[in-house]
């Protein structure tokens, strides 16, 4: 089998400067065009009959229960996230060899979540047919004519040929992923020779280069609880710890490996304004999404009450938005 390469998103390791007026006390995507959209197809009623837990909406799956919610809470802040990462990586979808214009031709956007990602590289890359696949129909019903949307688990078999696609694209998808070396290696005999994989994740653990943390501060504590339940369902949070995904994909025969690691601040006190404001919208996102993040996972997963989670959520909303905690995460 030829090569494939790789580029994993990760860090470029560097300490982001604070915003000098910072004291220490300081506690969407656009409108589609029909004109030059298309519609999906309509889909099952029946997948449309999502789960109810403590108001929010969840996803049923063939291979076990998916802990984020699909409703449209929650989907606002996947686009406001994506929004953040552009402005993060230098408004870039990717960082393949591209010539060009001309983007591969097939394309396939492994839980493309909202759809903005396919749909925004559609966009850019017209001779490109980008397909994005989710256990949602969350997507919208107008797309661009060369983005399709279907129903698919990654973690199943795939149904598409061996030797297809010449770029796939995965983004977020930790918690959800049972056994990583396998779904690297579908993405690996899906690749045609030479083609690539862009793998994107993030870390749960917020730190600072400015604050030190104790073991017992709600950042460590929620992170170390978000392990503890992907540990328990069998779906890990740190994939993008250390080298796992590079030592994946050397493993697996994937070559031209680029891994890079970025800081993505929250909250708004880098004193560059692009990371300034990329923080401010990450800091949004996540005050928009904390809800969805834990609830699932400390109530269904680690049998905390409701009330219990609550509290919790109060305890990392109030200290997120503590401006002097310089605070980020990594992705």
């Amino acid at each position: 089998m030829g090569e494939r390469g790789f580029q994993e998103i990760a860090n470029m390791q560097w300490r982001i400067e604070t915003d000098t007026a910072i004291g220490h006390g300081d506690g969407e995507h656009a409108p589609d065009t029909p004109s030059s959209y298309t519609s999906t197809t309509s889909i099952s009623s029946s997948i449309l009959d999502y789960r109810q837990l403590h108001g929010r909406t969840y996803q049923n799956s063939k291979t076990g229960e998916y802990w984020a919610p699909n409703d449209q809470k929650q989907n606002e802040g996947l686009d406001l996230i994506h929004n953040a990462l552009l402005m993060l990586l230098d408004n870039r979808l990717s960082f393949i060899p591209i010539d060009g214009c001309i983007g591969p031709e097939r394309v396939l956007d492994v839980g493309t979540g909202t759809g903005i990602w396919a749909m925004d590289f559609g966009d850019q890359y017209p001779t490109s047919k980008v397909i994005g696949t989710d256990l949602s129909p969350i997507q919208p019903s107008w797309v661009p004519p060369n983005v399709e949307f279907i129903l698919d688990d990654c973690t199943l078999n795939w149904v598409w040929p061996e030797n297809h696609f010449d770029f796939i694209h995965l983004r977020s998808l930790y918690g959800s992923i049972p056994d990583w070396r396998a779904l690297y290696n579908k993405v690996f005999s899906h690749l045609k020779p030479g083609g690539w994989i862009q793998s994107i994740e993030m870390e749960i653990r917020i730190k600072s280069d400015h604050v030190d943390f104790p073991a017992d501060h709600i950042f460590n504590r929620w992170a170390d609880m978000t392990y503890e339940a992907g540990e328990k369902m069998g779906r890990t949070f740190t994939i993008c710890q250390g080298q796992n995904i590079r030592n994946h994909l050397q493993e697996i025969g994937f070559v031209d490996i680029v891994e890079q690691k970025t800081k993505a601040p929250l909250h708004g006190w880098p004193s560059d304004p692009k990371l300034r404001e990329a923080g401010q919208l990450f800091q949004i996102a996540f005050d928009e999404s904390l809800n969805g993040f834990g609830m699932y996972l400390f109530t269904q997963v680690l049998g905390w009450t409701r009330e219990e989670v609550d509290v919790l959520i109060s305890e990392m909303r109030e200290e997120s938005r503590k401006k002097a905690n310089c605070h980020w995460f990594e992705v």
